[in-house]
């Protein structure tokens, strides 16, 4: 495995580290579980860091120097691939001949790494994009800078060069078609997974409800137990989306009190204004969390919103039982895992209609999607459900059993089968002329 900007061993939510931290670290643990042996290299950003971390058995993770190791911004890695591919190759050449038999490149960075790795080794290159520089320019939030001509241009060679390309949604899959020329007999849909052990309702509180179970888990985390909570779990950035929460709850407010009742989301009563609570830090710009506080205070709505550090997965699972709705407003996603994490705790997602979201929330069933980003129809949206006890509860049932089409020992599964496909197919391809 490459995932050369961001380190599977991260802390997702934060900088560069999200959701291909989880993807590259759980799918590689359910490899292993199927005897598969896992080497996952990453780019070193400390000099503490240990050169090699044995994750558990059967999946290692390599960190190699390439570049400064703090302070170096993700669009500057492109000028320290040439040390990464070298990092790599030496580590190979103390191995024995024939030590790898694949190499699956994570995001385009390292997918360019993968091209001449796999080459070198002569091994099927196998690549999942996770994103892509031309969707993401097509739908790119307000004030957002567009991805730059040399990613779009490395995406394509990465493209043209693979023996398999992996796909998280149908809808995935074609975008590599449409904007990639991807060949469509390379590509392969393989749905990530869920750990749906960690992530789970809460065993004594029914679903939608304010049991005693629920009331006690928000008083450990600090949250109201009468106060609706609108839970956002992700990287702070444009991207993302959070401020259009912060946007939307400044128009329930000002609904709230143009109804003459202060706290309720609509006229004749309801529920409190919401309280937003946003787990994640700062993403692309050191400053984007003041940002976001800046933008609660601007449309007056800063006692209603709480941002909190990111947190690790069997603490998140706890806050996504103890909210009442799970909100992923980006931009683009080319899956949604964190949508598809808190269904699994019985928690209703509202979404917006884009990318893989569109495949993983399952609209009035499991949760909302939503058309557009704009801050009146998130409001109105939110409001609605979290004004309809009824409702809510019978999406928080759909939730958790739509999350369970979701598996990462499935996933490995396919992977695997992927793998063989692109090794009975590279012989072909390299003696094309």
């Amino acid at each position: 495995m490459l995932s050369v900007h961001t380190s599977p061993l991260d802390q997702p939510g934060t900088g560069d580290a999200g959701g291909m931290n989880v993807y590259v670290l759980e799918l590689s643990r359910a490899l292993a579980r199927r005897g598969a042996e896992v080497e996952i290299y990453t780019r070193a950003t400390s000099s503490a860091q240990p050169k090699v971390v044995d994750a558990e058995p059967g999946v290692r993770v390599v960190h190699v120097p390439a570049g400064p190791f703090e302070g170096l911004d993700k669009n500057d890695l492109p000028g320290q691939l040439c040390a990464f591919t070298a990092g790599v190759l030496r580590a190979e050449a103390h191995r024995p001949p024939g030590w790898y038999d694949v190499v699956h490149s994570h995001y385009w960075l390292s997918g360019e790494v993968g091209w001449l790795a796999a080459d070198r080794w002569d091994v099927p290159l196998v690549h999942t994009m996770h994103t892509m520089a031309r969707v993401k320019n097509a739908a790119l939030a307000p004030g957002d800078t567009p991805e730059p001509q040399g990613r779009v241009i490395g995406e394509e060679q990465v493209v043209a060069e693979a023996d398999a390309l992996v796909a998280s949604t149908r809808e995935e899959a074609d975008d590599l078609v449409r904007w990639c020329a991807a060949d469509p007999d390379r590509v392969h849909v393989v749905a990530p997974g869920v750990d749906l052990e960690v992530f789970s309702p809460l065993a004594d509180a029914p679903a939608g409800t304010t049991a005693p179970a629920r009331r006690a888990l928000r008083e450990r985390l600090g949250l109201p137990a009468d106060t609706p909570v609108v839970l956002f779990a992700g990287r702070v950035q444009l991207l993302k989306g959070p401020d259009v929460l912060v946007r939307a709850l400044g128009v329930l407010a000002d609904h709230a009190a143009s109804s003459g009742n202060p706290d309720a989301l609509r006229d004749g009563g309801g529920a409190a204004v919401p309280r937003l609570v946003v787990l994640g830090g700062a993403s692309g710009r050191p400053t984007a969390v003041r940002e976001l506080e800046a933008l609660a205070h601007q449309v007056g709505v800063a006692d209603h919103v709480d941002v909190r550090p990111p947190v690790a997965p069997s603490e998140l699972a706890d806050w996504f039982r103890a909210a009442d709705v799970v909100a992923v407003p980006s931009h683009s996603e080319s899956f949604g895992l964190v949508a598809a994490e808190a269904q699994a705790c019985g928690t209703p997602v509202v979404a917006a209609a884009v990318g893989g979201l569109r495949t993983v929330v399952v609209d009035d069933v499991s949760g909302v999607l939503v058309d557009d980003h704009s801050p009146w129809t998130w409001a109105a949206e939110l409001g609605a459900l979290l004004g309809d006890d009824e409702r809510r509860a019978r999406l928080a049932a759909g939730a958790r059993r739509a999350s369970e089409r979701f598996s990462w020992d499935r996933a490995a599964v396919a992977m695997l089968d992927v793998y063989a496909h692109a090794a009975k197919l590279r012989p072909s391809r390299r003696s094309a002329p």
